[in-house]
């Protein structure tokens, strides 16, 4: 009874907040709905008995991906006014985008059909002396160890491809030339001087140069008596 109050109370929030995170008009607000929706997943995984994706998904999630996205939305500099001014312009693209993934939804979930030993299958134990974490990694690493792979270059394309995307080249930067740094042109000037001569004939004056100042006279003690004090 306890479970099933914990289960539908975790459910209820993270639904809402993922909710926030796609209304929300403010980003910042956004990527912190989405780290209390990743808290409220993991409580979920925790009532599953699935306690390492639990915890995966506190410390890589909520602990990088999340805190890197609330970096990233706080010190980019974004002109929000200027993304909302095509709204209007692509609002009936993305209805149409909406609805064929609506009807892709409805087709999926109108053909779903559990097995009929679905329900045993969930209340199996599991063997004796393997852990959850253990499980989780037979399969992915043997099973699915080929997906697994796929998955990780799909993401290495993604990365790659945002960065190409982002990447601007701004004319008045400042960028370095190294073929110049190392060459002798513009370091270093060879010039044919003749023998004897002075420093002003090459252009070069000497910093006038102060008289030194007069050295504080020691201070005379009087040794009249001839005797210490």
């Amino acid at each position: 009874m306890i479970a099933a109050i914990a289960f539908y109370l975790f459910a209820a929030i993270l639904i809402a907040s993922a909710v926030m995170v796609v209304t929300s008009r403010n980003p910042v607000h956004s990527v912190l709905f989405l780290i209390l929706a990743f808290f409220n997943a993991a409580a979920l995984f925790l009532i599953a008995g699935a306690e390492f994706l639990a915890m995966i998904l506190v410390i890589v999630y909520v602990g990088a991906v999340a805190v890197l996205f609330l970096f990233v939305v706080m010190m980019l500099d974004v002109d929000f006014s200027a993304i909302r001014e095509g709204f209007q312009r692509y609002a009936p693209i993305g209805g149409v985008i909406g609805l064929v993934l609506f009807a892709e939804l409805i087709f999926v979930f109108g053909s779903w059909s559990f097995a009929d030993n679905a329900a045993v299958l969930r209340l199996n134990p599991m063997e004796p002396g393997v852990e959850n974490t253990r499980a989780i990694g037979r399969i992915l690493y043997t099973d699915y160890v080929w997906l697994f792979q796929l998955s990780g270059l799909i993401l290495l394309v993604a990365m790659i491809g945002a960065i190409v995307l982002t990447l601007r080249n701004k004319p008045q930067a400042k960028r370095q030339d190294i073929g110049k740094q190392v060459s002798r042109m513009g370091s270093v000037n060879l010039r044919q001087v003749r023998s004897g001569a002075g420093l002003a004939e090459l252009g070069i004056e000497r910093p006038p140069v102060d008289a030194p100042a007069e050295k504080p006279k020691p201070i005379a003690h009087d040794h009249a008596h001839g005797g210490h004090h």
